[in-house]
């Protein structure tokens, strides 16, 4: 698989990547078992990034990347993990102490002396303007807690004044087909500063496979039902904050897209690695087979201008009015 090199870390990643937040069972219960084959599968496809965060589980998910990784000693892979948020989002929790008790926390968890990356989890918008908080991080990095920092961000102006600081290796921004903001002003930005970006959300949680109707349920722990309208956290982490119904009807639009022997959900990870600037995409998975299918996205041939154009147009034409002014 494609590798490439994310941001001021000088390690390099492969394109397609693995969200680990559903082995926190935050999308439904997964059994370890499940959840070690569903990361040696990933691996086995050439992914070599994880990505995952304290508060998935409050810990399950690190415990479980950790437990599988020292079982496979010679998987070389990078592990992006994030904090910030088992706490109240208040600027005044962002403190050095804080850090190093959080980083404590996820080394212990992944079962490592120095975290390969972290990141501020979609802190309050204030923190990104704190010369006091990336002090602390460069700290962290003076330390050896961590070998480097980034922000997974919630809006494009956030993700603006992180990559300004010269200390941020990279930048996490919910990116797809249903979310195309970042193109104008972020990801040239990036590349300009030679920052990594992250995709997150690439399939808006799941629109993107083509498998919903208007009349799918989802379970009741699942985010896709009681994060629907932003009642938990940020609205744009459930279906990129599309309205449910638009997006299932701009899904099947999009879906008649797919070239032949590839699926809507592989054709939209396609379109993500090829925009300039992304480094690495980070779909989830609930099955070693749906990890295997998304690490497969990497080999598809590059989308065509006509493809290209039609995403456009489905995104003018339904999801603009709805997303483009918000993040």
């Amino acid at each position: 698989m494609e590798q490439r090199i994310i941001g001021r870390t000088g390690r390099r990643v492969s394109v397609i990547g693995l969200g680990t937040w559903q082995l926190g069972a935050d999308w439904g219960e997964v059994e370890e078992k499940d959840a070690l084959a569903l990361l040696d599968t990933a691996v086995e496809e050439g992914v070599t990034f994880f990505d995952t965060a304290d508060v998935y589980g409050d810990g399950r998910s690190e415990q479980l990347i950790g437990a599988y990784l020292r079982e496979r000693p010679d998987a070389d892979v990078v592990v992006a993990t994030k904090m910030g948020r088992r706490a109240a989002l208040d600027p005044a929790h962002y403190t050095l102490d804080n850090f190093r008790a959080w980083t404590d926390r996820s080394r212990a968890n992944l079962g490592t002396d120095r975290l390969d990356l972290v990141q501020l989890h979609c802190p309050p918008t204030p923190v990104y303007s704190s010369d006091a908080v990336f002090d602390a991080l460069d700290t962290l990095v003076e330390e050896g807690r961590i070998a480097a920092y980034g922000v997974s961000v919630e809006s494009c102006e956030e993700a603006l004044t992180a990559i300004a600081r010269p200390g941020t290796a990279s930048v996490q921004i919910i990116f797809n087909v249903f979310r195309l903001k970042p193109i104008e002003r972020v990801l040239p930005a990036a590349a300009e500063a030679g920052v990594g970006i992250i995709a997150r959300v690439p399939l808006a949680s799941g629109l993107l496979s083509g498998a919903y109707t208007k009349d799918t349920v989802f379970a009741a722990d699942d985010h896709r039902t009681y994060n629907r309208h932003g009642e938990s956290f940020d609205q744009g982490e459930t279906f990129s904050g599309v309205d449910f119904a638009t997006g299932v009807e701009a899904a099947v639009e999009f879906s008649a897209l797919a070239p032949e022997g590839a699926t809507p959900a592989q054709t939209a990870l396609r379109w993500i690695i090829q925009q300039p600037g992304v480094t690495t995409v980070i779909p989830g998975a609930r099955s070693p087979e749906q990890a295997r299918a998304n690490a497969a996205a990497a080999a598809l041939a590059p989308l065509p201008e006509a493809t290209l154009r039609a995403v456009r147009e489905i995104y003018d034409g339904r999801i603009r009015a709805q997303v483009h002014h918000r993040w």
